[in-house]
């Protein structure tokens, strides 16, 4: 039983609605580069206006320093009016309105008490969707649902369902895939999954600060090296043997799309090359572990995806997820970008919108996006 209020509690005719919506999304030469956020925000925001609310949407983009305009939301309004049958304004006037990026005010990360007041003045509901960003204390996500009835939109229900049944009694056997870039960012992940799972499959570019702690030799692979003892004393614990690391890997002899590369055991990465991918041998021993899962959460891809000669790993754990009957879960940008570039997004149970939200919740942490909402129950 969710211990906050959702939609469904609540009447929104004549109301005037607030919604933090989570549209963090890339902008290329000042358009939107990728809508996925913008997809899954607007279904929520369409039935508000059905239901009669006049909606305004708050969100912030990127890290600016103060109000830049490189980070307004302008552009993400005017894709968001392309794409809904609604008209979505930006700044004012529309069925949903969408005002400017909050973190143009300082006050914003602070989570001060007066911008909270001010975002939440002339509002009578909050509806907290943005799971991407429940995971900060911000004014636009902990200080207006301090002052304002506040509510769990129904992407962040969904997420929060979905994410739930990987730490509440999952069905096995469990499995979880972790990669991208560095162990340090899902060292908490790991420890909190490993005593669950029935096996942790590890690649992308974390894969090689395990790897040296294994005393295996990585070239010139990227490693943390403030990371190898702590993650050696956890190979070395009760549960390490649940980890699986790469027996093969795509080496190269620099970090370039049109490197010289070829395949090697892990064992024998040369001196002075890079470790790119994982190998042949490693992804089908990782797509068989998959397939005979009954539970899987991806994050993080295998390799450098975006080139076409480090993308074979990635690919190919991204089709075993897809084909198993399993309760399947990605979250992170790039897991999630590496789906929808492949046209495979549709086949997994549930596609997160959040990533370091996501994990966080999966390691237990607070999100004190969500917990404010437990006052208005």
């Amino acid at each position: 039983m969710a211990n906050y209020l959702t939609l469904d509690d609540v009447e929104v005719q004549d109301l005037d609605v607030l919604v933090r919506s989570d549209l963090n999304v890339p902008l290329e030469n000042g358009a939107v580069g990728d809508d996925f956020r913008i997809s899954a925000a607007l279904p929520t925001l369409e039935r508000l206006v059905d239901s009669g609310a006049r909606v305004t949407i708050c969100s912030h983009l990127g890290r600016p320093d103060g109000e830049d305009p490189a980070f307004s939301l302008r552009p993400v309004a005017e894709r968001m009016n392309e794409l809904s049958p609604k008209d979505v304004a930006f700044g004012s006037g529309g069925q949903i309105t969408v005002i400017e990026n909050t973190r143009f005010q300082q006050g914003e990360s602070k989570n001060d008490p007066g911008y909270a007041a001010a975002l939440a003045d002339g509002f009578d509901l909050f509806v907290q969707d943005a799971f991407g960003s429940v995971h900060r204390a911000h004014a636009s996500t902990v200080g207006v649902a301090e002052l304002v009835k506040s509510v769990a939109g129904p992407l962040l229900d969904r997420e929060l369902t979905a994410l739930s049944r990987f730490l509440d009694d999952p069905v096995v056997p469990y499995v979880v895939v972790l990669g991208g870039a560095k162990v340090s960012e899902k060292l908490g992940v790991i420890e909190a999954l490993l005593p669950k799972v029935d096996a942790m499959l590890i690649g992308g570019g974390m894969c090689f600060t395990l790897m040296k702690a294994k005393g295996i030799e990585i070239g010139e692979s990227m490693v943390e090296e403030d990371m190898v003892e702590t993650v050696r004393a956890l190979l070395e614990g009760s549960e390490g043997g649940k980890v699986i690391l790469p027996s093969d890997v795509i080496v190269a002899d620099r970090f370039a799309a049109d490197a010289e590369h070829h395949q090697v055991y892990a064992k024998d990465i040369p001196q002075g090359w890079i470790g790119l991918d994982i190998g042949k041998e490693t992804a089908m021993l990782f797509e068989s572990v998959i397939r005979t899962a009954e539970t899987v959460f991806w994050n993080g891809p295998m390799g450098v995806f975006e080139w076409d000669a480090f993308r074979a790993g990635t690919e190919a754990v991204a089709r075993a997820v897809v084909s198993t009957s399993a309760f399947t879960a990605v979250g992170g940008g790039d897991s999630v970008a590496a789906l929808r570039e492949m046209g495979l997004d549709d086949g997994v149970s549930h596609l997160s919108t959040g990533g370091g939200a996501g994990l966080e919740f999966l390691e237990g942490r607070p999100l004190p996006g969500v917990d404010v909402l437990k006052r208005w129950v």
